[in-house]
């Protein structure tokens, strides 16, 4: 027995609020189920914890469950709890109205957020996920009675403009929420949600991961055509990022893994880490032993799983982790946000940015930890995201040095293994401060480069970066630890003379003067492709290489720039000639004992070719260079 129906109205702006719910907020229908699962969970873990505090409380929390029961003919699936249940006060307060959370504030944020998932998440702060119910029901039904209390009330309502409510006895404590549901409307979005493999889909991509285990009655009908009922869990309950990391087994992790990425490989990495405080939440991170196919893709998912409360709410979110470490696959289940908060909102989030901030370092510092402690596997590991993570030198200002630590790059100095930066340095000749470096499309052109001559003589280490993305980051990264680096085919190089004292100042005095009528005219000859002609302290046995001023644009990455569709304009480089090749010093006797000979002009266009084609370049006009080393051969002969 209970008391008479009382019908209220909804306040004015709640039924703005419920119109906008079941209308424009949500584009898909299946979060009602998520939203009513997690309000049980949240009514189970109240009753949990009131029951450890308040003796008399009276609750049996021996077997604290959810139930979903479905009625085919009545057309209606109950989402039942035995949680901490409410009162009559709490549904008139929590359903009927909002006005105790700001509702005039509430709509006009709405009305002006830009989209729907903005709305969303401005739904999810204000609490009254429950009533995205009515997306999928022309009725809903509750009872609940609250814990320690004796009387229960039914609520009931159409969604339109008011709601029943009336106490009731002999309810048991929790709560039960009863959709009565509309007619299945694929265009619509309604899918037939008494099905037991709609249900069943839906708790495992949401809420897999609730804490309490969530039951159904199922129908099985075997051969003999006997029908049988069976209760079934329909959620694992396994969140391991929520046990502590010494009760979870490797294999136990590896199995997670391999459930979240669909990877039949072992993770190269695992990284389980909680933060307690203001903002509290729990991460379990990976580090495939492979990188994913579609690394490189622009349509490339970042892999972390963002969970509120074991609640999943979306994957590859991007707030969490940066586009560099999109390789990175796991979940972050914190425990203060809205179950609707949108991407848009968490890319703008105080407390987002410092999780993401924290990940980053812990991700960051894990590589680290592989490259003191295991240089086989970081090698690997390199191999697989080396490229990727130098890409977060142009986009992590504050990781910077935590991602130069990380670089590992081919070198002069063993061409058996790569070398890290650090390593670079603390094997640096006495005296030296600067880290060398060339970038070129492969090992073996940059080896072979007219650049390298005098660096191989003096034995001085030079990194060789063949990676695209080498190109941009040393430009854009000045030191490493103090220690400048420098492209060996940019600006001056002082390697210093033989002895430095005043007999070599006076042989490079002498040099200057013999060479001082045939580089003026040189750079003129050749004025349209190079901007200065200068004799190098670079060369060793070549007779010329093309170099660039310290702050110039190389080559590579001005066809890269080409390529995207940006204009670049043309950047003239500098032609150095070794001043000791008998060529050279063949052209400037030519040039001393006749400047007027039009062949010099052609002969200063097939070094500079030369020059060019050496360190891999291209030709500005290959046939005429092709049609002048032609006859220049024929000459000789």
């Amino acid at each position: 027995m209970g008391s008479s129906v009382e019908t209220l109205e909804f306040q004015a702006e709640t039924r703005q609020l419920l119109r906008l719910v079941i209308h424009s907020i949500y584009s898909n229908k299946d979060i009602f189920l998520r939203e009513l699962i997690s309000n049980a969970s949240d009514a189970l873990d109240k009753l949990r914890l009131e029951s450890l505090t308040d003796a008399n409380l009276g609750a049996d929390t021996s077997d604290l469950h959810i139930t979903l029961e479905t009625d085919p003919d009545a057309r209606t699936l109950t989402v039942r709890d035995n949680g901490i249940g409410m009162t009559r006060d709490d549904l008139v307060e929590l359903i009927g109205t909002i006005a105790k959370s700001g509702t005039a504030g509430l709509l006009e944020k709405i009305k002006e957020a830009d989209d729907a998932a903005a709305a969303q998440s401005l739904i999810g702060q204000f609490g009254v996920g429950f009533y995205s119910a009515f997306m999928v029901a022309d009725r809903v039904t509750l009872h609940t009675r609250r814990a320690g209390g004796e009387e229960g009330t039914r609520w009931e309502s159409d969604g339109e403009g008011t709601y029943e409510i009336q106490s009731v006895d002999g309810l048991p404590v929790g709560t039960s929420v009863t959709l009565h549901l509309k007619p299945v409307d694929g265009e619509d979005g309604l899918a037939d949600y008494l099905a037991e493999h709609k249900i069943r889909q839906i708790v495992k991509q949401y809420s897999d991961f609730i804490r309490w285990p969530i039951r159904m009655t199922v129908e099985r009908t075997d051969a003999e055509d006997v029908t049988t009922s069976d209760v079934e869990t329909l959620n694992s309950m396994k969140a391991i990022w929520a046990r502590p990391r010494s009760e979870v087994t490797e294999a136990e992790y590896h199995e997670f893994y391999r459930q979240i990425s669909h990877d039949w490989q072992d993770p190269a990495e695992t990284i389980h880490m909680r933060a307690e405080g203001n903002f509290e939440y729990e991460a379990l991170l990976f580090v495939p032993s492979r990188a994913p196919f579609d690394l490189y893709s622009r349509e490339s998912k970042r892999g972390v799983q963002l969970y509120v409360k074991r609640v999943f709410i979306m994957d590859d979110c991007e707030a969490l982790m940066p586009n560099y470490l999109r390789f990175v696959k796991g979940v972050v289940d914190a425990h203060d946000l809205s179950l609707n908060i949108s991407r848009e909102i968490l890319q703008h989030d105080r407390q987002i940015r410092s999780v993401r901030r924290r990940l980053v370092k812990k991700v960051l510092g894990a590589l680290k930890t592989v490259r003191d402690n295991d240089a086989e596997r970081y090698a690997e590991l390199w191999g697989q995201y080396g490229r990727v993570l130098k890409e977060g030198l142009l986009e992590d200002v504050d990781n910077t040095e935590a991602l130069l630590e990380l670089v590992s790059a081919d070198s002069t100095h063993d061409k058996g293994t790569t070398t890290t930066l650090r390593a670079y340095v603390e094997r640096m000749r006495e005296g030296q401060d600067t880290i060398y470096y060339l970038t070129g499309e492969n090992r073996t052109t940059v080896e072979n480069s007219p650049h390298m001559e005098a660096f191989a003589a003096k034995g001085y280490e030079v990194l060789i970066l063949t990676d695209p993305v080498d190109e941009v980051w040393t430009d854009q990264v000045p030191a490493f630890d103090g220690h400048r680096l420098q492209s060996i085919a940019k600006g001056q190089v002082d390697l210093g003379g033989s002895t430095g004292d005043d007999e070599d100042a006076e042989s490079g005095a002498k040099r200057d003067e013999e060479f001082a009528a045939l580089l003026p005219w040189l750079t003129a000859a050749l004025s349209d492709e190079v901007k200065e002609v200068r004799l190098s302290s670079r060369l060793t046995t070549s007779a010329a290489c093309v170099v660039g001023d310290a702050d110039d644009m190389t080559p590579t990455l001005e066809k890269m720039y080409r390529a995207m569709g940006q204009q670049m304009p043309p950047v003239k480089r500098i032609l150095e000639l070794n001043p000791t090749h008998p060529l050279i010093t063949a052209l400037r006797a030519a040039h001393g004992a006749n400047a007027d000979d039009t062949s010099l002009k052609e002969i200063a266009e097939l070094v500079y070719g030369s020059a060019l084609l050496a360190e891999g370049g291209d030709l500005p006009d290959p046939a005429r260079f092709t049609r002048l080393l032609t006859e220049r051969l024929t000459r000789g002969l």
